[in-house]
């Protein structure tokens, strides 16, 4: 074949490879990777015999191996130092991998919570089947109710990996009978594996009053009060603590659209075992 055939210019042999040619320019440059011929205008001639170097450097690239790494290894090739190599960047492959799993299961979360607000009204109020589900607590006194302090404080007892799955506010049932509707206990997560944490609890399975706000929390004292009604109704006991989540703080323009979900777990007395099997729900059904 005719040697001059086998040329490429610049921009022919970027294109081949779908890059900027400005890339190539600056391959040669440093020295990375260098046309075959330079004509006398200065103009970079290729050869197709170039593109199996050029891809090799591209698959290195892709191994998040710097410019800097991969031109010391083209300098010095060797199986040993390849060996190292490989093992460093499967390890980093694998670490993003696993960060790439989380934030699919928050995008996840995210779209189940936008799907469960088109479903529900301001002041539902129901009971609902629920699994065992592991969460996070951290104890905080909300005083001052300074919103900057309690974000600060989850950063710091969180890290972003948790508290991005989204994080509401617990407060015990004897706080709630009282009337103390602003004494919290401290912020929850709900995760979805078990993880080593100090922190980490088990919201038991059974049955829960699940409700929903629809605007701002000044509305939760009369939820409470309907919800407490709907209990004695049903006759049923409210224990432990009530858990409250926001559901779409992250795709609305303002408090008038926010939904809040509380959900306390309930124990059943005699006088529920006539309850209709119509007024319960589970999980599944959100």
């Amino acid at each position: 074949m005719n040697k001059k055939i086998m040329k490429l210019t610049t921009s022919r042999f970027s294109k081949l490879h779908h890059l900027n040619k400005r890339t190539l320019h600056y391959y040669d440059d440093i020295g990375l990777f260098s046309p075959r011929y330079k004509g006398k205008n200065q103009y970079r001639y290729y050869d197709y015999a170039q593109s199996v170097d050029l891809e090799y450097i591209l698959m290195l690239k892709e191994l998040n191996m710097s410019l800097d790494e991969i031109k010391t290894y083209l300098n010095h090739p060797d199986v040993l130092a390849f060996q190292e190599i490989a093992k460093q960047k499967i390890g980093e492959i694998d670490t993003e991998i696993q960060r790439l799993k989380r934030a699919k299961q928050i995008l996840q979360k995210k779209q189940q919570q936008l799907l469960l607000c088109k479903k529900i009204h301001n002041h539902q109020i129901e009971i609902i089947d629920c699994e065992e589900q592991y969460i996070l607590i951290s104890p905080y006194s909300f005083v001052d109710d300074d919103i900057e302090t309690a974000y600060a404080h989850i950063k710091q007892a969180w890290e972003p990996e948790l508290y991005r799955m989204g994080f509401g506010s617990y407060i015990s049932i004897d706080r709630i009978k009282q009337g103390d509707y602003d004494e919290y206990e401290g912020f929850f997560i709900p995760i979805t594996n078990r993880i080593k944490n100090a922190d980490l609890v088990i919201r038991p399975k059974g049955k829960y009053v699940v409700a929903y706000l629809l605007g701002e929390w000044s509305g939760l004292s009369q939820l409470y009060q309907e919800i407490f009604e709907y209990a004695s109704c049903h006759h049923l006991n409210l224990i432990g603590y009530a858990y409250e989540l926001g559901l779409n703080e992250f795709a609305i323009a303002n408090m008038d659209e926010y939904i809040t979900q509380i959900m306390i777990k309930v124990e059943e007395t005699k006088e529920t075992s006539h309850v209709g099997t119509q007024n319960m729900a589970t999980e599944d059904d959100y």
